[in-house]
């Protein structure tokens, strides 16, 4: 490896009257080190790390709104309540002295929350558009979960569906009031957000189903609720998916044009960057053209966008949880030629980054990537 042929990716890039660093991103990955929903002096050095390894962009955990459904484990963050917010406080501070940037993911796991791992409100059995949990398609979920959850229960109701759009827009205020930088919002992999956008969990007939635009409108409203909360300048940022956990080979948009339908939506609500969740970062979003989703976000929308999966290693996730060998890969020669033609702005790196904190300094000083090391998966390195 050689510094030069790493340049582009440690050019500045401004987002509303935020400017990064450099364009490499850790991506949000659950980790249920906060009991109670608190995040500890533990959790604020693991963040710390990463900003003193160089990444441009922290982009942390899923992270719960004040909803009794939001949330199942109880390690989980929360952004509400004094000291949640503190211990957040703790973790931006301690990022903005390593120099970094930091947004946290907001997030409502909907229909996927398994209400078994709640303590306090096992007896809820999560929000759902329809009532639908989805068809079971290709997964790795464990049976047992899935026997809990596939029954329907009940649609959200008008008055459910203010209030989660309401705790969003709140959360995001705590968040900016306590020193974020921006805020990323999940509207991926069949969690609440996403369950509106899809067809098979949304069945409504109100201003929030029908067609893939009105499907879209849940998300859109959320993001102008929290862009009302935060003002003009401060970045929005929104990772989608075409998979669902429910099943991975489902698909929000089966054409770019339906795809777009819903991204505009996002685009015009004001979301700034937008996170296109896939599994492989070179995996063809649609058949005849190369373009990953990605790929496609800014080429519908002409908004930033970001790519995701497998980048420095030698398999995708659900390789790895199946039981193969995760090795560190230097794939960078192939992410660089398709950031080089502008299909995407920013490159969100998750497990590469979990098993070593200066991946982003690595790269820029050329030097080998850290092996893999999967035991960070289960403690914070």
């Amino acid at each position: 490896m050689t510094e030069n042929r790493h340049a582009p990716l440690f050019t500045p890039l401004k987002v509303g009257d935020l400017t990064l660093k450099n364009r490499i991103v850790m991506s949000p990955m659950t980790r249920q080190f906060s009991p109670g929903g608190v995040p500890t002096e533990d959790v604020a050095a693991y963040y710390r790390r990463r900003a003193e390894g160089g990444a441009g962009l922290i982009v942390t955990e899923g992270t719960g709104i004040e909803d009794p459904e939001a949330l199942d484990g109880p390690a989980i963050p929360v952004m509400y309540g004094d000291t949640a917010l503190a211990g957040w406080k703790r973790v931006v501070e301690g990022v903005h002295e390593a120099g970094g940037r930091i947004f946290p993911q907001l997030w409502h796991q909907g229909v996927l929350r398994d209400a078994r791992k709640s303590p306090t409100h096992a007896h809820l059995s999560g929000r759902r558009p329809s009532g639908l949990w989805g068809p079971v398609g290709h997964h790795s979920l464990p049976q047992d979960y899935i026997d809990s959850v596939i029954a329907p229960t009940r649609p959200m109701t008008e008055e459910e569906i203010t209030d989660v759009i309401a705790a969003f827009a709140r959360a995001a205020k705590n968040a900016i009031d306590i020193g974020f930088d921006g805020i990323a919002l999940h509207g991926g992999h069949g969690y609440l957000i996403d369950s509106f956008f899809w067809h098979e969990t949304n069945r409504r007939t109100d201003r929030w189903g029908g067609n893939h635009r009105q499907r879209a409108e849940f998300g859109a409203e959320i993001v102008r609720a929290i862009r009302r909360e935060i003002g003009p300048g401060k970045p929005i940022m929104f990772r989608f998916s075409q998979h669902k956990q429910q099943d991975y080979w489902a698909r929000l948009g089966q054409t770019p044009e339906e795809l777009g339908e819903i991204l505009n939506a996002l685009a015009d609500a004001g979301v700034d960057i937008l996170d296109a969740s896939i599994r492989g970062f070179d995996t063809p979003a649609f058949d005849g053209s190369d373009l990953n989703l990605a790929g496609w976000a800014k080429k519908l929308t002409g908004k930033i966008s970001s790519t995701v999966g497998g980048i420095g290693l030698s398999n995708r996730l659900e390789q790895m949880f199946a039981g193969e060998e995760t090795r560190a890969l230097d794939n960078l020669d192939r992410v660089l030629e398709r950031f080089n033609n502008g299909e995407f702005d920013l490159i969100l790196v998750g497990r590469g980054m979990l098993g070593d904190p200066a991946w982003s300094q690595r790269v820029r000083a050329g030097e080998p990537l850290a092996p893999f090391d999967k035991s960070a998966l289960t403690r914070l390195a």
